[in-house]
């Protein structure tokens, strides 16, 4: 098996699990009580969290841990936009993730804010222009993401933070897609996030076990907690913390290659594996920015074919993809993302994204390449 589904989620690292394991047995202590067990919980939990906070160039007061992505999303947003009021208007783009989406729907819903959505080009571009244009006086937040998860484009986190703090907004980046092959050091000047008020993470997308997660949120800014309880996490989350899963998350952060290097080495794999589609599949069409996009996320469309079909023909050649978002399979609905994009809903269902990681190779996307146009030839009724 062949496996380039990445985005969706990656293998758990063994170090993490065996990490995680004395304290899912043995050490189970609950890291609130004050007797020797619950102390030694308190001391592993306060070390991942200094560990990830080390990662990420900041103090480890400033991290949350989370279930995941969708948590870490509705909590930067959600208590950013309650707790900061300038005004109850946010700004983002159609080509978000469903968890900003739909706690951006709350918030219109439920709390009256007004949502400015920007466009996007072909490509999922954003247009700093408009988004000078507008951020307003009242303007509380706004959203985009570091990578997108189904075409890859990358937003200038570095101009949009800029120009966001220049009228007094904050800013959040889910960066669940792009932690472990972007420089994501909020802390150090130069780096796309430098600056950024809140950023989230998922454990699942680097290593470690689903359900795990982590949520940046600068300098103690005033955030009102979606869970109400014992006061947990630094009043911003209540409940009792997960340890074993923060070990297990700081484990596989401590497992990560080296970003910089591997981003390259990721961008010059997934390149070459592009050029091959595109010069052996004449329906092939790559989505998303050509330059500016994740180092390990290819996708194409393929007009006229239907695209699940082509995910199975690939599946029975070994090869394991998907469609886009893994939160979207199993609807009808062609990709929100490659609607706001511009593109035909027929054209949209016919999306298949290739996503790697730092331990794909060459070999493999070689092989991957042949069996996509073995499985595109035998859709169109070309092949044998």
């Amino acid at each position: 098996m062949i496996y380039l589904d990445n985005a969706a989620t990656t293998p758990v690292v063994p170090a993490a699990l065996e990490a995680a394991w004395p304290w899912l047995t043995a050490e189970f202590g609950n890291p609130s009580s004050t007797h020797e067990l619950g102390l030694r919980a308190k001391t592993a939990l306060e070390s991942a969290r200094s560990r990830i906070a080390n990662w990420l160039d900041c103090p480890a007061s400033d991290l949350v841990f989370t279930s995941g992505g969708t948590e870490g999303d509705n909590l930067a947003i959600t208590g950013l936009a309650l707790a900061n009021l300038r005004g109850k208007h946010i700004i983002s783009a159609k080509t978000e993730h469903e968890a900003v989406l739909e706690t951006l729907d709350y918030l219109e819903r439920v709390h009256g804010f007004e949502i400015t959505w920007l466009n996007v080009d072909h490509q999922g571009n954003i247009d700093l222009a408009e988004l000078g244009k507008a951020l307003r006086s009242d303007t509380t937040l706004v959203t985009l993401m570091l990578a997108n998860n189904e075409i890859g484009t990358t937003h200038p986190l570095s101009q949009i933070i800029q120009a966001t703090h220049a009228v007094g907004a904050l800013v959040h980046t889910d960066a669940v897609q792009a932690a472990g092959c972007f420089d994501v050091r909020v802390g150090k000047n130069g780096t796309v996030v430098a600056g950024v008020d809140a950023l989230t993470i998922s454990g699942h997308k680097l290593g470690a076990p689903k359900g795990s997660g982590v949520t940046y949120i600068r300098g103690r800014l005033a955030v009102e907690p979606l869970l109400h309880g014992g006061g947990q996490e630094f009043g911003r989350r209540s409940g009792t913390e997960n340890v074993a899963w923060a070990v297990a998350l700081a484990t596989a952060i401590d497992s990560l290659p080296e970003v910089l290097s591997e981003a390259a080495r990721v961008s010059a794999l997934r390149d070459e594996f592009i050029s091959q589609v595109l010069s052996s599949i004449p329906q092939a069409q790559l989505t998303g920015n050509p330059t500016d996009r994740h180092p390990g996320i290819a996708s194409f469309t393929f007009a006229g074919l239907n695209g699940e079909t082509l995910l199975l023909e690939l599946e029975q050649r070994g090869v394991i993809v998907s469609s886009g978002s893994a939160c979207a399979a199993g609807s009808d609905d062609p990709s929100h993302v490659l609607i706001a994009c511009g593109i035909e809903a027929e054209v949209a269902q016919t999306s298949v994204r290739f996503s790697l990681s730092h331990s794909t190779t060459a070999e493999e996307l070689s092989t991957a390449a042949a069996a996509l146009a073995d499985a595109v030839a035998s859709v169109s009724g070309l092949g044998t």
